[in-house]
């Protein structure tokens, strides 16, 4: 039984979604609705999943991929204005395009108002319009319509007659021509270049590392829980009183401190599955990019900050711990040993709140649904294992360190890790609202003076309310605390040349990106010398080099931050300009191609290809099984196969050149 228990709690902590990189977050609908006077509309409805948005029309040509309205055969029927779009329009100024955008959210309508010409009417057409959320864009994507049948049309005045013959002449030379260019070239399709194929396998996933990464920091805050003055004194306390308790078996006092730190596990673990419940997975993933909501987390995490720094102490109600307490008291056996355990989690709360509301502020961010439970999962482990080693090990507690100062000078080290990270909140708010009082350079600056704050802190030259000064004020700092305080002020001097464009790669995930910055002299740029697929594959068989092959967007945000920030770093820029091909592949690029190309997609249906960007984005999901940008594969130029796993956004440097030079070994090998 107890194994079967075992397997369970495995299969629920560690199991995750296999997420696939194929996204389809718009949903269309579409129908054509008869209007008085020979008129119709052709209406395209979308449902739009949370956390992504769909641009509207007439945006330009300087910004993301506007709807639009493209007809491939219209007979019988002709275009009256424009299209509209109608619904909740949303106008917010966009740093990246320098302008102001407009876009929906949850549900959108274009309309096209058509006018009948002739009884008999056939159209064909489709709406081009282009997604996006906060950390990737979809490539433009289609929408068709196709619908033919017969009208009854209104008299006719004479004096039109002349007009309608003029019409359809026009209407039967955009036939002829449409009939024309329909006729795809299905060889290339089929050659060995587009033939589909998947990257290797590099570990590199991003839900299993992610996962790793909010277990670890759940663990990490949990022994950081366990340093804190609301617990350390305790825990020889509640384990020496298990052990007294069954003085004549020792066995049971071990099994009851074993069940308290399990009952601990549950406690906390309840309260992320909570967490996850009440929000839902789509939830989490909105309020991950949701602009308000990161306001109000950075104001939380500056509360408990100041919180650490002994301005406040939050407290829950007295009286709870009391009746809980007397509760524990009151009963036996297992219920009486996870009412002690819940005893402890309230009397606890005033240390362990900031650090547990840090912890549900990264993980709810993450857009994880099963986030929220594995880190308080690391975290509930991580308070409870004391406990449960003390009373394996009774010996161990005459050689652990005794409470005191260090505990307060831990809590106020807290304090300050707390307000750099408030930042990283609010920056996502600052950028997505275009309020430009936190652009790289703000960032950077305000992390130099508080890492320089903690330095100084920890080298005993700044104190504190809650900092227990003796007699004598000068009294040197231990030496642990003055090395972490020459890290601070190592760090805090490391990020100086970043105010003037320098990558500043150990914060690039925390900072701003490098373009919001107004003053940079860092202006390396790496530019690909190929934009068509076939042209760069040739020119690798012709070097002998490997194809890097980057599929970006003149609208995506996401491949623009990682130039900026990854491919400026000298050796990234090096490989990628010496050692590799670099293909670029607009997927919104609208240049129209000389042929149109009809295929198949992944549910069978037949569409036609017209632009160049369609092109490409059909190759990235035909031969890679990807639709989001930006998106990096390597390959062999002669077999046109991947030679290591794919990239997508992710701005660490040491793992994308890890992947560069994974590719050219492998290229290496095989030949």
């Amino acid at each position: 039984m107890k194994k079967i228990y075992l397997i369970g709690l495995l299969a629920v902590f560690f199991s995750t979604n296999v997420w696939g990189q194929m996204v389809n977050p718009v949903h269309f609908t579409s129908q054509l609705k008869m209007l008085a006077n020979d008129q119709a509309e052709i209406i395209f409805s979308a449902t739009i999943d949370p956390g992504w948005h769909v641009y509207s029309t007439d945006l330009g040509d300087d910004g993301p991929v506007s709807a639009t309205f493209n007809a491939v055969k219209l007979e019988g029927v002709e275009k009256v204005g424009k299209l509209t779009p109608r619904g909740q329009v949303i106008k917010q100024y966009d740093k990246m395009f320098d302008m102001e955008l407009r876009f929906f959210e949850t549900k959108a309508t274009f309309v096209q108002k058509v006018r009948f010409t002739k009884p008999q009417y056939v159209i064909d057409c489709y709406l081009e319009y282009g997604s996006c959320n906060d950390e990737m864009c979809m490539p433009p994507s289609q929408v068709e319509f196709k619908k033919s049948g017969n009208v009854t049309l209104a008299a006719q005045p004479v004096e039109n007659a002349e007009q309608s013959g003029t019409l359809d002449s026009i209407v039967a030379t955009v036939e002829a021509q449409a009939d024309t260019i329909v006729a795809a070239p299905a060889d290339s399709v089929l050659s060995a270049l587009w033939a589909p194929s998947s990257p290797l396998s590099d570990g590199t996933s991003e839900t299993p590392s992610s996962l790793f990464y909010i277990l670890l920091m759940g663990f990490v805050g949990g022994l950081l829980a366990v340093l804190m003055p609301c617990i350390w004194p305790i825990i020889p306390m509640t384990v020496s009183f298990f052990l007294k308790r069954a003085k004549t078996d020792k066995k049971k006092g071990v099994r009851d401190a074993i069940t308290y730190g399990l009952s601990i596990i549950v406690i906390y673990l309840g309260m992320g599955l909570l967490v996850t419940a009440f929000f839902g997975s789509d939830t989490l993933n909105a309020m991950s990019t949701n602009a308000v909501f990161n306001v109000f987390l950075f104001l939380l995490l500056v509360v408990f900050a100041l919180s650490f720094f002994g301005w406040f102490e939050i407290k829950l109600p007295g009286s709870w711990a009391d009746k809980v307490d007397s509760k524990a008291s009151e009963t036996s056996g297992l219920l009486s040993i996870f009412l002690m355990a819940f005893t402890l989690v309230l009397v606890s709360f005033s240390c362990t709140a900031p650090i547990i509301g840090l912890l549900l502020v990264e993980t709810t961010t993450s857009g994880n649904w099963l986030a929220p439970a594995l880190g308080m999962f690391g975290f509930a482990f991580a308070l409870a294992l004391p406990f449960t080693l003390f009373a394996l090990f009774p010996t161990w507690l005459k050689q652990a360190p005794r409470s005191g100062s260090w505990m307060t000078t831990l809590k106020v080290v807290l304090g300050f890790v707390e307000l750099a990270f408030a930042l990283k909140f609010l920056s996502v708010a600052d950028l997505a609202y275009g309020w430009h009082i936190l652009d790289r350079e703000v960032f950077l600056s305000l992390w130099i003076v508080i890492f320089g704050l903690l330095g100084a802190y920890l080298c005993g030259w700044l104190k504190f309310q809650e900092d227990e000064v003796g007699g004598d004020l000068n009294k040197p700092m231990p030496v642990v605390c003055i090395m972490g305080g020459l890290v601070s002020f190592a760090f805090a001097i490391y990020m100086i040349p970043g105010l003037w464009g320098a990558p500043c790669k150990a914060v690039s995930a925390f900072a701003p990106p490098v373009n919001t910055q107004d003053f940079n002299l860092n202006n390396k740029v790496v530019e690909a010398k190929y934009t068509d697929y076939e042209a760069g594959m040739a020119a690798a068989r012709q070097q002998g080099k490997p194809v890097f092959l980057d599929f970006t967007g003149f609208g995506c945000v996401n491949c623009r931050k990682m130039e900026a920030a990854v491919w400026t770093d000298p050796r990234v820029a090096d490989k990628l300009t010496n050692d590799y091909i670099l293909i670029s592949l607009f997927v919104d690029d609208k240049t129209p191609l000389a042929e149109p190309m009809v295929v198949t997609d992944e549910q069978g249906r037949t569409k036609t290809l017209h632009t160049v960007g369609a092109k490409w984005s059909y190759l990235q999901s035909h031969k890679f099984g990807a639709n989001a940008q930006p998106y990096y594969v390597i390959l062999d130029p002669v077999t046109a196969q991947p030679l290591s796993g794919s990239r997508a956004y992710d701005e660490d440097v040491t793992a994308y050149l890890k992947f560069l030079d994974g590719g050219l070994e492998n290229y290496r090998k095989g030949n």
